[in-house]
């Protein structure tokens, strides 16, 4: 059974990401090791659930899922050779470097998330053609952008911490 199968939703890239997580959860309760005979079996298929649900929870995971199901997911862990996109890549990380506030943030989430629609449209195209090399080079550029966007929220995060910290505060 694929991940798809085992959540029952569609072998697609556009998931309902709400009911993927109930599903989870519903699977996560129905094999929860201290309620099965046999616990071993239940750690087992709990940690192919926690599994599948890595793999389709996020957008680049799961188009990387959807190529390995075609067979189609070797050298993903490959450098991205476009010279083009390595330049925006690190500009777009300079500038992430250079932030000192979460509202020199809002920007650059705007530009990654538009690089990350773009590149969705782009893989959907990739795949419905079947055009494996492209569609591995995209899921490669997706990968770097959510990270990108991952660390922007933790930047976000530590800003936000930092500005809420007043030595007055009573603890």
């Amino acid at each position: 059974m694929n991940h798809f199968e085992l959540f029952n939703l569609p072998e697609a890239l556009d998931i309902d990401l709400a009911a993927l997580k109930d599903s989870f959860l519903k699977l996560q309760q129905q094999y929860h090791p201290d309620k099965a005979e046999d616990k071993d079996q239940a750690l087992i298929k709990s940690s192919e659930i926690n599994q599948a649900y890595k793999a389709l929870s996020n957008v680049d995971s799961r188009a990387a899922y959807l190529l390995s199901l075609k067979k189609q997911d070797y050298h993903l862990d490959q450098s991205i050779s476009d010279f083009e996109f390595l330049q925006d890549a690190l500009d777009i990380r300079e500038q992430l470097d250079d932030a000192r506030a979460a509202e020199d943030l809002q920007s650059l989430k705007v530009e990654v998330q538009q690089w990350i629609d773009g590149l969705v449209r782009e893989f959907k195209i990739d795949y419905t053609d079947e055009d494996w090399p492209e569609a591995r080079d995209t899921v490669r550029k997706l990968r770097f952008f959510v990270k990108v966007m991952a660390d922007i929220n933790k930047a976000e995060d530590r800003f936000l911490d930092d500005d809420s910290f007043d030595l007055d505060d009573d603890f």
